[in-house]
């Protein structure tokens, strides 16, 4: 059974930090890109940032460039994303999601401003 969990969201401050975990499991982990979205309330979903698990390379949004550190480990399975500087506007329910077809049921970042 494909599986993903994210954990590591809560409520900080604007201008502080967060590191977003998702934990997978129930796949080759390394053979497919996998991803950060996030949806707003009464927003639709939209990227955030995706790794190519291969190779390493990533790909950000004009908004996470510069803030925000995609990563993954392929021996624990696990994606991350380190996100710094944040701002009132990346309040939104953050979710993991693999090429596979796969998401996690999200983990919810909320900036105070």
């Amino acid at each position: 059974e494909v599986q993903l969990v994210e954990s590591g969201g809560g409520l900080v401050q604007a201008g502080g930090s967060l590191r977003l975990s998702c934990a997978t499991s129930g796949f080759t982990f390394d053979n497919y890109a996998i991803g950060w979205f996030r949806q707003a309330p009464g927003k639709e979903r939209q990227g955030v940032s995706c790794i190519n698990t291969k190779d390493g390379s990533t790909h950000y949004t004009d908004s996470a460039r510069s803030r925000f550190t995609i990563s993954r480990d392929n021996a624990a399975n696990t994606l991350y994303l380190q996100m710094n500087s944040l701002l009132s506007e990346d309040t939104a329910l953050y979710y993991c999601a693999t090429t596979l077809g796969y998401w996690g049921q999200g983990t919810q970042v909320t900036v105070s401003s």
